[in-house]
């Protein structure tokens, strides 16, 4: 188990720093389920028991309204998943009473003891790579995370800054590779002319990042904390994907809302101790806005979201139980 935030600050400080992938991959053992809840408020869908005002970007209870929907998915969340992924352009967007929220729901997700992957995709050069990296996953950081994803096309050394705070302490790393949304191939399936006869753009990306990803291994499961992103709604390639990176722990969009199915989502997973394992299945609107509409009252949507929880964690835990 991870320690409580406040066992956890001593650690960082006072003696050597945990390793992301180790801790991930033994928390997702424990579950039976690698569901990854994403927080996306899509204000037009916030549920009507914790609207206010006019729900606009600009509204002035917005904000309150967004922290009151996230603090109680959370509280739905404790003990449920190892993890949670926010989306940073949907607090962006509320300007920065929406940051202050990001931060509170962080926090709140810290103190319930749920690892937290802030769905950021920075990718920049040089300082500002660098300032990125410490706002982030330093242990002072005004907003700490335990990882964070990455965007590598300018090049790897954007990574190195973020790779650092990994080592150092004990961050995880996601970068893209193979993205779920229809667009992806424009650029990530073009054909490269250097290396093996057909390579694509995304397996140069998986092949680069071979060295990094050896060298963040964690010593008690072997996984690095050095993942890609690989949509569910590619199968095939996150097969082919995970062949280049057979230890890079993925983060799998695609899944429910967008289409792909448990068992499409696992295809990059790999055989372990408990099952299959080697990934994070990301799951928003799916889960966040299954509660019907109309459902008025605490305990009715209560009873709707953990309907949603469960169905999926159901499927995936079904997904890596199977024998392959």
């Amino acid at each position: 188990m991870i320690e409580c935030p406040r066992t956890r600050e001593v650690r960082l400080s006072d003696t050597p720093a945990p390793h992301f992938g180790d801790e991930l991959i033994t928390r997702l053992r424990d579950l039976g389920h690698p569901l990854c809840v994403g927080l996306d408020p899509h204000l037009n869908r916030v549920p009507p028991l914790f609207q206010r005002g006019d729900m606009s970007a600009s509204g002035s209870q917005t904000p309150d309204a967004v922290e009151a929907f996230l603090l109680a998915v959370l509280d739905r969340l404790q003990g449920r998943v190892a993890i949670v992924k926010p989306q940073i352009a949907f607090f962006e967007q509320l300007g920065w009473p929406g940051l202050r929220v990001l931060e509170r729901v962080m926090a709140r997700a810290r103190a319930l003891d749920i690892m937290v992957l802030l769905d950021a995709k920075r990718g920049d050069i040089g300082s500002t790579a660098d300032g990125y990296a410490r706002a982030y996953l330093e242990p002072d950081s005004p907003m700490p995370v335990d990882a964070i994803t990455l965007n590598p096309y300018l090049g790897l050394d954007t990574l190195e800054p973020f790779a650092a705070r990994a080592r150092d302490h004990g961050r995880g790393l996601f970068v893209l590779v193979k993205t779920s949304n229809p667009g992806s191939g424009d650029l990530q399936d073009l054909e490269v002319s250097k290396g093996e006869a057909g390579r694509k753009v995304y397996g140069a990306v998986a092949d680069s990042l071979a060295s990094l990803a050896a060298e963040l291994r964690g010593p008690a499961t072997g996984w690095s904390s050095l993942g890609v992103v690989v949509g569910a709604t590619y199968p095939g390639q996150a097969i082919e994907v995970r062949e280049r990176l057979p230890h890079s722990i993925f983060l799998v969009p695609g899944y429910g809302a967008q289409g792909a199915s448990a068992s499409e989502a696992t295809q990059g997973f790999v055989r372990g101790p408990k099952g299959l394992e080697g990934g994070l299945v990301a799951s928003s609107r799916g889960i966040l806005f299954a509660a019907d509409a109309h459902v008025s009252g605490a305990t009715a949507w209560e009873g709707a979201f953990d309907r949603a929880l469960e169905t999926a964690i159901q499927e995936l835990s079904e997904a890596v139980a199977r024998e392959r």
